[in-house]
């Protein structure tokens, strides 16, 4: 029976429509044509009831989850949690991982931060918040990397979705992937910005690994996520994440809000010798969401170890790079202290040989880390060449004879393994290297080699002796297979 006369029923069939595809907004508001008599009131009558209905389901279907978890990121302890595990909404969080893929890219040599991506009409025609480019128009990487961190531009998110997988729906099965390797098991990715899609879900572990794992790999492009401000074509473009610089030690990474999701923040903190991240979802506004992670932050960042890095890096299991074994390489040109991931024509050192914890972590297992400065590999060093620092997933085998200091360096080729803060464990470096070189280094002189950087002296790790570069870089080569960095050099 129907309870509107005839001549209404398409005017409510659309009311009902438009109910159903708004259900979920705060506001609505509906301003009907003016109608007369009966008409009106029959109208008013069932455009309440459709939309009490949609509106009621919706209510039901997007209840925000709220969650939170605080994780030791040098020892993995999960020092807090609520709700940890329930599933909701990355929003704008989701660039965390879109920056993820760019960074690979940027390792890998598949793109530079001048390199130009294209604006498709797919990517223009995502809603605020955006940078406005139109169709046809390009950016470059870098600026698309500081426009992620400060605008969260959804334009800008979709366009590197595309320039790296093709299609925006692809990159998100590229991410998801990736989330699967890192160890994020409930988290799947539809799109590059985190704009609303129902399959795209989360929890607060998985955002906690994703924050963890982002630094772990990319320590030498972290530093864009302190961005304050960014400068674009005269426009001055503000961090949406408030307690930059008014938290002490938080240096990252990311806010994200749907309606869906409520307000979201993945916050790392850095002070005195200790790391921590935590994550917030589901604030009831930007206020409240701040307020309870700088109450997270105050309440547990001094029960973090002070300690060495003890956990292993958060690093993609199965990941594909440029070369499954790292060639040796000649001695880097360029200032400043490198990790172990110099990239070259040739190929990328993978990020598990990379270099671990911070210099005040030093011991057997941990060298230094700075953030990585890139550089293209020379035929020959240099004078300030750099060194390299090297982690150490060290071979359990037990060291063989002591090492011996050289009065004077060998002349001719020879290898370096490690630059470390302590000549102790530059020493145990060598130990540990020389166990598992076998025939490669049986005729090679262990030694160490003093040198100051920045008022800060580190200690060579070098073996010395090889008759020419070939005898150098085989032994480079199967140290390489045994999880050690190395460059051959010639002086």
């Amino acid at each position: 029976m129907c309870l509107w006369p005839p001549s209404l029923g398409p005017s409510v069939l659309k009311m009902a429509e438009l109910a159903r595809r708004v259900r979920g907004s705060r506001l609505i508001s509906i301003r009907l044509r003016a109608l007369t008599g009966r008409s009106a009131k029959w109208l008013r009558i069932a455009v309440v009831a459709a939309m009490t209905t949609a509106l009621g389901v919706g209510a039901a279907q997007a209840a925000v989850v709220s969650a939170a978890i605080v994780v030791d990121a040098k020892t993995g302890r999960v020092l807090y949690s609520s709700n940890a595990d329930k599933r909701t909404y990355p929003a704008s969080l989701t660039k965390i991982m879109t920056l993820y893929m760019l960074f690979e890219a940027l390792d890998s040599g598949r793109v530079t931060l001048s390199s130009r991506i294209p604006i498709s009409k797919h990517a223009a025609a995502q809603p605020p918040s955006k940078l406005g480019l139109k169709p046809g128009q390009t950016i470059a990487v870098k600026d698309a990397i500081l426009s992620l961190v400060t605008r969260s531009a959804n334009d800008i998110a979709a366009a590197i979705g595309e320039y790296l997988s093709g299609t925006e729906s692809g990159f998100g099965a590229d991410m998801t992937r990736r989330a699967r390797q890192l160890g994020m098991k409930s988290t799947t990715f539809r799109n590059a910005s985190g704009l609303p899609n129902s399959s795209q879900v989360t929890t607060a572990r998985d955002m906690a690994i994703l924050g963890r794992a982002i630094q772990d790999r990319f320590p030498h492009h972290f530093h864009y996520f302190k961005t304050r401000t960014f400068n674009y074509r005269g426009q001055k473009i503000g961090n949406h994440n408030r307690l930059l610089g008014k938290v002490t030690g938080v240096d990252g990474i990311k806010t994200g809000y749907i309606r869906a999701s409520g307000f979201n923040l993945v916050t790392s903190v850095n002070t005195d010798n200790r790391r921590m991240v935590a994550v917030v979802l589901g604030g009831k506004s930007g206020a409240a969401r701040n307020e309870r992670m700088a109450g997270l932050v105050k309440k547990y960042m001094s029960k973090t170890s002070t300690g060495p890095q003890v956990v292993a890096r958060v690093l993609p299991t199965g990941a594909v790079y440029m070369a499954n074994v790292p060639l040796p390489r000649l001695r880097p040109q360029g200032d400043g202290i490198l990790t172990g991931a110099v990239t070259s024509v040739a190929g990328i050192l993978p990020p598990e040989f990379q270099a671990q914890g911070d210099i005040s972590d030093d011991v057997i297992a941990y060298v230094e880390v700075t953030p990585a400065r890139v550089a293209a590999m020379g035929s020959a060093p240099s004078p300030g060449a750099s060194e390299t620092t090297v982690a150490a997933a060290v071979p359990a085998d037990e060291p063989i004879a002591p090492i011996v200091p050289l009065a004077k360096a060998p002349s001719g080729w020879k290898i370096q393994i490690a630059a470390t803060p302590s000549e102790s464990s530059a020493i145990e470096m060598l130990e540990r290297a020389r166990a598992t070189g076998a025939a490669a280094l049986a005729s090679a002189a262990p030694y160490t080699e003093p040198v100051v950087k920045d008022s800060t002296t580190l200690y060579r790790a070098r073996f010395g002796g090889f008759a020419d570069k070939h005898e150098a870089r085989a032994a480079c080569a199967h140290l390489t297979t045994k999880k050690f960095a190395c460059y051959a050099i010639a002086e």
